[in-house]
């Protein structure tokens, strides 16, 4: 069964279609999520909370491809999570309570699936207009329009950002070798 036919059943009540929507774009959201920097801790959160709000909205869904929509969610649930995530670290350093945030070893094993961590830790390092954009077209096959429909920039300012962030990269991963050769050397 395709999306459309999934989301027409969920949007007429069916969870077993619901159900399988969540089933089918799980992977691809929690990837996402986690190529926009979050931390492998948060991704299951974030991930319920994109799944918690598609059903919430199905009913105003109109767009002509329903991955496009579920991509944009994930983006401001990410962003949502960040500013929440800010506050609340705001909070207790305003208390003084010291906290540390110990991911490594989860995210080393998911970085496993990675084809290369200097490439993730680089990608990491730009800018969120540069990064965003990037992480769509390489690692989701996402077209220049659909990049455009799930960040809300312009087709002219996706092709601008692609272009400087592939730039910054290229210069990312320069110093990244070279920095290895150096400890290595």
């Amino acid at each position: 069964m395709n999306d459309d036919e999934l989301v027409f059943r969920s949007r007429n009540g069916n969870m077993q279609a619901f159900a399988e929507l969540i089933d089918i774009h799980t992977p691809t959201v929690k990837r996402f999520a986690f190529q926009l920097g979050n931390k492998y801790d948060d991704i299951d959160d974030i991930t319920q909370e994109v799944f918690v709000r598609v059903y919430r909205f199905l009913d105003q869904f109109s767009h002509a491809k329903f991955t496009t929509w579920l991509y944009k969610i994930t983006l401001n649930v990410t962003r949502d999570f960040a500013r929440s995530k800010q506050r609340q670290i705001k909070k207790v350093l305003k208390i003084g309570k010291e906290r540390s945030y110990n991911g490594k070893t989860a995210e080393e094993s998911i970085l496993r699936f990675e084809e290369d961590r200097t490439l993730h830790e680089c990608i990491q390092k730009l800018d969120e207009k540069y990064r965003v954009p990037i992480v769509l077209f390489y690692f989701h096959d996402k077209s220049y329009d659909d990049i455009s429909e799930i960040t809300g920039a312009s087709l002219a300012n996706v092709k601008t950002r692609m272009s400087r962030g592939k730039e910054h990269l290229k210069k990312l991963l320069t110093l990244a070798e070279k920095k290895e050769g150096a400890n290595h050397g």
